[in-house]
């Protein structure tokens, strides 16, 4: 028989859970910056005569990875836009208050 989590372990697996997505939208970040300056290091040293550096070619894989970067940021640091700091811990402090107030027949 598994024990019930109190309230303590469950916000601590929901600050692990933030822990971890923050270091993975980090890891994305470094990957996107990584990638983009060896490609726009690449195709600044290979333009030839007659070619601009200022292209859309040139920037669209920043451009349209930038975006789900971007999504990416919203999901792990967004969250509490809309609803406020606390309101997960408050609502699932209210339901835990509310089943136990209910009587088991």
């Amino acid at each position: 028989m598994e024990r019930l989590k109190t309230p303590e372990d469950l916000r601590l697996e929901r600050i692990t859970k933030k822990v971890k997505s923050s270091i993975g939208f980090y890891k994305h970040l470094m990957a996107y910056i990584l990638v983009n300056l060896f490609l726009l290091a690449l195709k600044y040293f290979q333009i030839e005569n007659g070619e601009t550096f200022f292209e859309l070619s040139t920037f669209s894989t920043a451009f349209f990875w930038g975006i789900g970067l971007a999504f990416h940021a919203a999901n792990v640091f967004g969250k509490n836009i809309f609803l406020g700091d606390d309101w997960e811990e408050k609502k699932i402090k209210e339901f835990m208050d509310k089943n136990q107030n209910t009587k088991w027949e």
